[in-house]
């Protein structure tokens, strides 16, 4: 299997036996020899998950989310104006920016601005969160304003680009929230929360919310992004190596929905503890 490192090396092993993968160090166990997950999480559970707000304190929203080893630094900028093709409609704008610390992943990653451009995955991440927001969000309350999420990875063990959505919608909702009790906004755009997990298959067994090891080894991947009343915004699914049937992909699709009840149940907290 391809990850976003490229092929994965395995070290030599006798024939006949599972190659045994590179754990990340020793704060992020090797369990990759079975499905059995680390600290006897069952397959429908969530990995521990925190959200910290105002981590960042000069931004207008403000929040740090961890699941498990994966941390995201989401933070919510709110700008004047639109770009040129909004101006003038009485209508905002939500989007998004990705990117990931040259150290949080296994080998350094080079940062893109050596490059000199935006790979092809950066995109595709930044726009499935600006969708992802934009949702859930009345451009015609929210005015001629723009608002950019900034997700930066500090540290990746599967599950980034979902562990963003979540933690920028919360950032997000703190930035709004601060607008109302200001009085810039008379109530706040967020229309209702969005969140995101993922879900795989590894070893004929439907895990939720894959740690990185899981993740290199699944057979099936699967990201779901769904709002508080259940509605899907977005569902990507892919077969690795033989297609799957649709009893598993409903399977997976009820794991993601239980997960996602539980982010969003966080997001609700933090929500209403921040200030």
């Amino acid at each position: 299997m391809h990850s976003r490192f490229g092929p994965r090396r395995y070290p030599a092993a006798a024939t006949g036996t599972r190659p045994r993968q590179l754990a990340y160090n020793e704060a992020m166990p090797d369990k990759s020899n079975t499905f059995f997950r680390s600290a006897g999480r069952a397959a429908d559970a969530l990995r521990p998950i925190r959200l910290t707000p105002h981590y960042v304190a000069v931004a207008e929203g403000s929040v740090l989310i961890e699941l498990g080893n994966t941390r995201v630094l989401c933070n919510a900028t709110i700008e004047q104006g639109v770009p040129s093709w909004l101006r003038n409609s009485g209508r905002g704008w939500v989007t998004a920016e990705y990117g990931m610390l040259p150290r949080a992943t296994l080998t350094r990653t080079a940062r893109e601005s050596e490059r000199g451009k935006v790979g092809g995955r950066t995109h595709e991440i930044q726009r499935l969160i600006g969708r992802s927001l934009r949702a859930v969000v009345d451009m015609k309350e929210l005015g001629e304003r723009t608002i950019i999420l900034d997700c930066d990875v500090l540290q990746a063990d599967g599950g980034t680009r979902t562990a963003a959505i979540t933690g920028a919608c919360a950032a997000l909702g703190i930035a709004l929230n601060r607008m109302v009790s200001t009085g810039a906004l008379p109530k706040s755009p967020l229309q209702q929360l969005v969140a995101a997990t993922s879900v795989g298959v590894v070893e004929d067994t439907v895990l939720l919310d894959l740690a990185y090891e899981e993740d290199s080894q699944a057979e099936v991947d699967m990201n779901v992004v769904m709002t508080e009343d259940s509605g899907l915004v977005e569902v990507q699914a892919t077969a690795e190596r033989t297609p799957f049937a649709r009893d598993r992909m409903l399977q997976m699709m009820d794991y993601a929905s239980s997960g996602i009840e539980q982010l969003l149940e966080a997001q609700r907290t933090v929500l209403k503890d921040a200030k």
